[in-house]
């Protein structure tokens, strides 16, 4: 099984005729993702790689049925197509592009309240299950189907670590990356309890970094619940300089955020086992399988 995306998900992608749209819209048909429409408003009732494309979401879900979104729009309009695909009733988004305005974020933030909506992004890696779906820009040549879930802050740790477990013959279930952003939407604790409901999702991987409280809500969460799977976490930024901005917004660490030993710390005390470094991730995953 997977979390959030399969083989059955049916993707439409918003920005779909745009050179970077067009781009990735066909790496994803390419892999084998059920994309069923393209929305670009003022070009509706044309088509695009051999797909419908609407002015608007709605039109898109009404006539198609989509239940996911890719969203590749530039950063000033991203907020608004965001939201519209919340107010169509998308279960499922996307968003890869970056720099969003954070005041933007807000305005999302309070339309997805009281939605069913899972947000992913912005400046997000995207979702994979492997053999069944990807939506994002994530890549797919060493993704292989299993029963490891990984949740990511770092879109290149990511590659490294799922390439590593591939090797290992530790497959994945479902990859999600949250995005580096301060203000996202999915985050760490909402994985978890998504991955540990799935059946066949064995041991979880986090990886994590400086800046923000993803990691310290997740050993909160870890702490109040009987997880029953075993969770592996690597945390990166050790030696970085307080208060200096590390690669994105998301890796900031100020504003209370703890350094990287003090996220350690506290996922030991949840009972996480914590790789030394990306070397040492498969090694800890297959410890910790053979111990449950």
């Amino acid at each position: 099984m997977a979390i959030l995306v399969n083989a059955d998900t049916k993707v439409l992608i918003q920005g779909m005729t745009g050179r970077a749209g067009t781009f990735y819209a066909d790496q994803t048909m390419r892999y084998g993702t059920n994309v069923v429409a393209g929305v670009r408003p003022g070009r509706g009732a044309t088509r695009h790689l051999g797909l419908p494309i609407y002015d608007t979401v709605k039109d898109a879900v009404r006539e198609t049925g989509a239940n996911a979104s890719l969203v590749i729009v530039p950063a000033p309009k991203a907020a608004d197509a965001i939201i519209e695909a919340i107010e169509a009733g998308i279960g499922t988004i996307v968003c890869v592009t970056e720099r969003v305005p954070q005041h933007d974020m807000g305005r999302v933030k309070r339309a997805l309240q009281g939605s069913k909506t899972v947000l992913i992004g912005p400046n997000s890696q995207g979702i994979l299950t492997p053999g069944q779906c990807k939506i994002g820009v994530m890549p797919t040549k060493d993704a292989t189907a299993g029963g490891v879930g990984i949740v990511s802050r770092s879109a290149s740790l990511t590659s490294e670590i799922l390439a590593r477990c591939s090797a290992a013959r530790l497959g994945q279930s479902t990859t999600v990356g949250v995005g580096g952003d301060a203000l996202h939407g999915v985050g760490f604790v909402e994985c978890l309890k998504l991955f540990r409901d799935d059946p066949e999702t064995e041991a979880v991987v986090l990886i994590g970094e400086i800046g923000g409280r993803e990691e310290e809500k997740a050993a909160e969460y870890l702490c109040g619940t009987d997880y029953g799977k075993p969770v592996i976490a690597l945390v990166v930024g050790r030696h970085a300089p307080e208060g200096r901005r590390m690669g994105h917004a998301g890796t900031l660490s100020v504003l209370g955020a703890l350094s990287a030993e003090h996220k350690i710390s506290r996922l030991k005390s949840a009972g996480v086992l914590v790789a030394k470094n990306a070397d040492h991730v498969v090694d800890t995953v297959l410890t910790a399988l053979d111990r449950k």
